[in-house]
C-alpha cells in the first residue's frame, strides 16, 4: 500500500512529493536468511549481514516526484543545447504532477563529444527530482559486475550498484548514470552491460534480481541516464530501449553565454569573489567561447588564481592556463 508524505528535503528548483514504494518482499529476504540460519558455514557471513540489514532497513523507500511542473526556465538557459532532452523530461513530469503515480522517464543516452555538459545535465536532473545521483563510470570500471552484482560463493562477492542505490539507499527512484557506456569493456566471462537488457525494460526491472542477494527487487521506478562519445559502441538491443539525444556543439554565442555564466557562478559562491569585477572583459569571453564547459571552468578557476597572484581583479586572456589561450574554436555549430 502507497501513502503520500512530505519529506524535509529542498532540492535547487521545486519541493518534491514523496510517497512511499516497497522495493521488495521481506518474506523473500526472510526466506533466504532463514536457509543461511540453517548452515554453520561461516562462508557466507557477508550475505547473512546483508539479509538482516534488509530486514532492519524495511522494503519502503521514498518516491520522489514535483509536486508540479517546475520552472525550468534556468536549466533552458544553463543548457542550451540540452534543450529536448529537457522537452523529453517536461513531458514526462506534466504526466505524473497531478496524479497518483509516481514519476517514470524513458531511459535516456545523451551523446555528444566530451567535456560538453552531459554529466552536469544528468546532476541536474538528480537535482530537479530531489533523489541525488549514483554514477557509474564504464571507463574506469574494474568489475564487470558492477552492476548486477557478484555471486555469494565468490571471494569478494558483494552486491552492484543498483541493490545499493535501491536497498541502502533512501529512494524507490533514484537518478543512476552510466557515463561513458560506450567504453565498457566486455569479455567471454562477464558482459557489464548484460543486466541492463533486463533493467532497461520496464516489465522486468520490476523484479531485478542482484546475483549477490538472490532477492527480488524493484528497480522499475530507476531513472536512468546514459552519456556516450560514439553509439557504435554501444549493443543495439540496448540502444532500442532508450531515447537517444544527439548533444549539439554549443552555438558561439551560447558558448559565449555559458562562459558569462560560469564566471558569475565562481565569483558569487566563493568569498574571494568579491574581490574580482562582476563582469569579464569582452576578450576574456571571446576565447572561453572555444572551449566545451568542462574546460572553461578549469580555465577560469586558473584564471581566478593568476589575476589574483597579480594583484588584479580584472582577469585577462593571458591569465587563463598556458595553452588555453591559444586553442581555436571547438566543435562549433555555425
Amino acid at each position: 500500500m502507497e501513502s503520500t508524505h512530505v519529506v524535509p528535503h529542498a532540492p535547487t528548483f521545486t519541493l518534491p512529493i514523496a510517497k512511499v514504494r516497497s522495493v521488495y518482499q521481506t518474506a523473500d529476504v526472510a526466506r533466504k536468511l532463514d536457509k543461511l540460519h540453517q548452515s554453520d558455514s561461516r562462508e557466507h557471513d557477508s550475505l547473512r549481514s546483508t539479509y538482516e540489514r534488509m530486514l532492519e532497513r524495511g522494503p519502503d523507500r521514498f518516491q520522489m516526484k514535483p509536486s508540479g511542473i517546475p520552472e525550468m526556465a534556468s536549466l533552458y538557459d544553463a543548457l542550451p543545447n540540452f534543450t529536448d532532452v529537457l522537452d523529453d523530461v517536461r513531458r514526462h513530469v506534466a504526466l505524473s504532477h497531478d496524479s497518483s503515480d509516481g514519476l517514470e522517464v524513458t531511459p535516456m543516452l545523451l551523446l555528444g563529444q566530451p567535456g560538453i555538459g552531459k554529466t552536469h545535465f544528468a546532476k541536474q536532473m538528480a537535482d530537479l527530482i530531489g533523489t541525488g545521483m549514483n554514477l557509474v563510470s564504464m571507463s574506469s570500471l574494474t568489475a564487470g559486475w558492477l552492476l548486477s552484482g557478484s555471486a555469494s560463493q565468490w571471494k569478494g562477492a558483494k552486491p552492484g550498484k543498483v541493490f545499493e542505490s535501491l536497498v541502502d539507499g533512501s529512494y524507490a527512484n533514484p537518478v543512476i548514470v552510466i557515463d561513458e557506456i560506450d567504453k565498457a569493456a566486455s569479455d567471454a566471462q562477464y558482459d557489464p552491460l548484460g543486466s541492463l537488457y533486463s533493467l532497461l525494460e520496464h516489465d522486468t526491472a520490476c523484479a531485478f534480481v542482484d546475483e549477490f542477494a538472490e532477492v527480488p527487487i524493484d528497480a522499475s521506478q530507476v531513472l536512468w541516464i546514459m552519456t556516450a562519445n560514439d553509439e557504435r559502441g554501444i549493443p543495439h538491443p540496448i540502444l532500442n530501449r532508450m531515447n537517444v539525444f544527439a548533444i549539439q556543439p554549443l552555438t558561439p554565442g551560447q558558448a559565449r553565454h555559458i562562459a558569462l555564466r560560469l564566471y558569475q557562478s565562481i565569483r558569487s559562491s566563493h568569498d574571494w569573489g568579491s574581490r574580482f569585477d562582476d563582469f569579464p572583459c569582452d576578450d576574456l569571453l571571446d576565447k572561453l567561447a572555444t572551449l566545451v564547459p568542462r574546460e572553461m571552468r578549469r580555465g577560469l578557476m586558473a584564471a581566478f588564481g593568476n589575476a589574483r597572484l597579480a594583484g588584479r581583479g580584472v582577469l585577462q586572456v593571458d591569465d587563463l592556463p598556458r595553452g588555453t589561450a591559444n586553442k581555436g574554436q571547438i566543435g562549433f555549430m555555425q
